[in-house]
């Protein structure tokens, strides 16, 4: 039988803040281009036996 899941925390203060900010920047970062090169190149692999 599976185990319940608990509830996720509510972020409060220091922590909620450092949070908010850590998700301004990584909205605000872009890959690279061989991060994207690397990741199409799995996306196709994958896709490719989802297919088969």
């Amino acid at each position: 039988m599976a185990k319940p899941i608990k509830e996720t925390p509510v972020l409060q203060g220091k922590d909620a803040e450092n949070f908010k900010q850590n998700m301004k920047d990584a909205v605000s970062q872009k890959a690279d281009k061989k991060t994207l090169a690397r990741i199409k190149a799995n996306f196709e692999k994958l896709h490719t036996i989802a297919k088969s």
